[in-house]
């Protein structure tokens, strides 16, 4: 999947659709952009690459892909340093504790691990204008389309209401066609969305 520059709609903030620039601010000067820029998309670090019109270049789909991958193994390494910390902590039983004692306690650890996959982006994101340790190492990050800041509500709808929820939820009512779809969609989407980004209107973008 190639990276592009263009395909955002008019009047968009990331579109660039007239020549006018705005009189000050960080993004003065920057060609293509019609209204400040979004508040996940300056902040204290370099400008994104620009493109076409000087647009943010969107992310190809293999970096999202690499970017997730390393967040789930992420995520995994957290969730048996976990495991590992609660055995060590006695919460772990064997089998003379009796059937309850042992579902209790994978219940609990489950529960643990569960709360921490969903924090890590959310807290990430609201941190760092979008990004989570694998999009900082692939060179992307989200942005919404809409100029709105990335905060941690925000980002907790996107990526566990959304992305994790909605789409797991319906994912296992069609034996995982939706989730198959939602990885895919950006492949033929004119803006390199996932259909959890037509949802929230967000765009990913390289940094």
């Amino acid at each position: 999947m190639s990276e592009r520059s263009g395909g955002l709609t008019p009047g968009d903030p990331l579109g660039g659709s007239s020549p006018e620039r705005p009189s000050g601010g960080l993004w003065a000067g920057s060609p293509g952009y019609t209204s400040p820029a979004p508040p996940g998309a300056g902040g204290p670090q370099p400008l994104a690459p620009t493109g076409v019109g000087g647009r943010p270049v969107l992310s190809g789909w293999w970096r999202r892909v690499g970017a997730q991958l390393i967040d789930g193994a992420i995520i995994g390494i957290g969730a048996a340093i976990i495991l590992g910390i609660l055995a060590a902590a006695g919460l772990s039983v064997d089998s003379e504790g009796g059937a309850v004692a042992l579902i209790v306690a994978a219940l609990f650890a489950v529960l643990v691990i569960t709360i921490v996959a969903f924090l890590y982006a959310p807290l990430l994101m609201s941190r760092t204008n979008g990004q989570t340790l694998g999009r900082m190492a692939l060179g992307i990050r989200v942005i919404r389309a809409d100029g709105g800041p990335m905060t941690f509500w925000f980002a907790m709808l996107r990526e566990v209401l959304i992305k994790a929820l909605l789409v797991g939820v319906i994912s296992s009512a069609t034996f995982g066609l939706a989730s198959l779809l939602d990885v895919l969609w950006p492949l033929w989407d004119e803006e390199n969305r996932a259909l959890h980004d037509l949802v929230v209107n967000t765009r990913v973008i390289r940094t």
